[in-house]
Formats: C-alpha cells, sequence, structure tokens
C-alpha cells in the first residue's frame, strides 16, 4: 500500500461559481496544495531549503487528469487523499482522491492524476529547468 496523506479543504463563496459549485479549476488549486503537503508530511524539507542544500526547486506539473463525479457547494469540507501511484525514473504519477463525508460514508467527489518531475535549474540557461532523476532518499520518505 502506498504511503497516503490528507489535506482538508473548507469550501468557501468565493470558491463557486455563479451557480453555486465550485468553479472547477479551484480543484486543481487543491490538488496542487495536496501535493506538496504529501511531501512535507512524509518528511522532505520545503522547497526553499531543497533549492539552497540541493538545488531541488520543486516538482512542476508535466501533465494533470481529472475525472469528475459529484458537485460540491459552499459550506461544505473535502478530504484529498494523495499517494504517488508509480515511481519512474525521472517522473512520478501522484493520485489525488477527493471524497465527502456524507451519511453513507465518504462520496467519492473526483480524481487527479498528475505527472510530476523534480526539477533544478540548468546550469547553461537559469532561466529553464531541468528533470532530474527522481531522488532516492526523497522515494524512500514518501514510499
Amino acid at each position: 500500500m502506498a504511503r497516503t496523506t490528507h489535506h482538508r479543504v473548507d469550501v468557501h463563496f468565493g470558491d463557486c461559481d455563479p451557480a453555486g459549485i465550485v468553479f472547477f479549476p479551484n480543484f486543481s488549486r487543491w490538488m496542487d496544495a495536496a501535493s506538496l503537503r504529501f511531501f512535507v508530511q512524509c518528511g522532505v524539507p520545503p522547497w526553499r531549503e531543497l533549492v539552497k542544500t540541493r538545488g531541488i526547486v520543486g516538482t512542476p506539473l508535466l501533465e494533470i487528469n481529472t475525472r469528475f463525479v459529484k458537485p460540491v457547494t459552499y459550506g461544505e469540507s473535502i478530504d484529498i487523499a494523495t499517494w504517488v501511484e508509480e515511481w519512474r525514473a525521472k517522473v512520478f504519477v501522484q493520485m489525488h482522491r477527493v471524497t465527502r463525508s456524507g451519511a453513507d460514508g465518504d462520496e467519492l467527489i473526483c480524481e487527479g492524476r498528475e505527472v510530476r518531475a523534480f526539477v533544478v535549474r540548468d546550469p547553461d540557461d537559469p532561466a529553464r529547468l531541468r528533470a532530474i532523476p527522481v531522488p532516492e532518499d526523497i522515494k524512500a520518505l514518501c514510499s
């Protein structure tokens, strides 16, 4: 079983569209926050520390896919469960399962799949980022 972390989000009025349902880009924002929280909860130092000590800028998003199942409105709370589904040489696949607690248990709201990479600044052109092999020590903390 993959290591899983949880990130709770309280939905506010400003997160919703005129119909009163969460505007879909907010799920991407919340999943991005859950991704960072995943690494912190696994014991990985914050990116601002890793950039100083190892040059790792972070884990930018390369690909995203989200499947929406049910709507959410303001005043509700959701839980985002996050784990790494697959580690590859230079990228990893991170999964997010967004649920809401209901009378019949947890209701699935949406599922997100992200492909991300650990990156450093390109030494020949510091304006560019370059993917590096997934650091084994970070992988071990998160597995």
